[in-house]
């Protein structure tokens, strides 16, 4: 939908988050003039007459005033945006797919949290498990870390932090992507590590990230060769589930000398 169409939806919606705060139009106009007083620039400003137009739909606010509406509404900027039709995580998804000529940086180096992805209560990040299970509004932050993937038919895993059973080839903390539709376990010599398939298998008392091989009724689940896990040896289906196969890796490649220890030492 093009900026300048009409947008009676939007327009609601901010009136709506303007009256649940019991301001008055002629209240945010005040509200208004005073931050742009502040930040020195009269483009902060909404006169009541502006705001009535934004309101019935007439007018896009532009950059500035969208600041102000935040800032005045207690709303989130991806929010506010929203109600314009921009997905802020489509950006991610959209530069992923530029073929740019040049190597070049994604994103800023600044730490940025985003509302409404909140670990679960019960979350215990030493511990293997599935996105859907540790953060709310998990879809966005999948994502964020696989802008390539489809998350309506991909399930993602994280991988703990006391969690050694392919480390180094999966460090602890890493994100990974799940295909569900691969969850046969393929049979077969591989010429490296790399080659192996892995999957994401839930267990009984948790979840692990593992090369497998299938017996008659059992599961062997194996560790890298260079971890200090042991080979596990599950019966199979009873007491394990295949989520899929480990498809992407979101990861660090290298950890501090302090963390590196710690793990080493776990």
């Amino acid at each position: 939908m093009p900026g300048s169409s009409p947008n009676p939806e939007a327009g609601r919606r901010l009136r709506e988050a303007r009256e649940r705060l019991g301001l008055s139009i002629r209240k945010v106009e005040r509200l208004s003039r005073a931050l742009a007083d502040r930040k020195q620039n009269p483009e902060y400003y909404i006169s009541h007459a502006w705001l009535s137009e934004i309101e019935r739909g007439e007018l896009p606010p532009g950059i500035y005033k969208i600041y102000t509406l935040v800032t005045l509404y207690h709303l989130r900027l991806d929010e506010v945006l929203g109600f314009f039709g921009v997905n802020l995580a489509d950006i991610s998804r959209e530069q992923m797919g530029l073929a740019l000529p040049q190597t070049h940086l994604i994103g800023t180096s600044e730490v940025q949290t985003t509302p409404g992805r909140e670990l679960m209560p019960e979350t215990r990040l030493e511990k293997t498990d599935l996105l859907s299970r540790m953060f709310s509004g998990y879809r966005g932050l999948a994502t964020d870390l696989f802008p390539e993937s489809d998350p309506t038919s991909a399930v993602y895993g994280y991988i703990g932090t006391r969690d050694l059973t392919l480390f180094p080839l999966i460090r602890p903390g890493s994100f990974v992507e799940i295909d569900p539709a691969q969850r046969k376990i393929e049979r077969g010599r591989w010429s490296s590590a790399f080659e192996r398939p892995i999957y994401f298998v839930e267990l009984r008392d948790g979840y692990v990230c593992s090369w497998c091989q299938e017996g008659e009724t059992s599961l062997l689940l194996i560790p890298h060769p260079q971890s200090p896990s042991q080979v596990r040896e599950v019966r199979y289906p009873a007491e394990a589930e295949v989520i899929g196969r480990v498809t992407a890796v979101n990861m660090r490649i290298a950890q501090t000398r302090e963390r590196s220890q710690a793990i080493l030492r776990t």
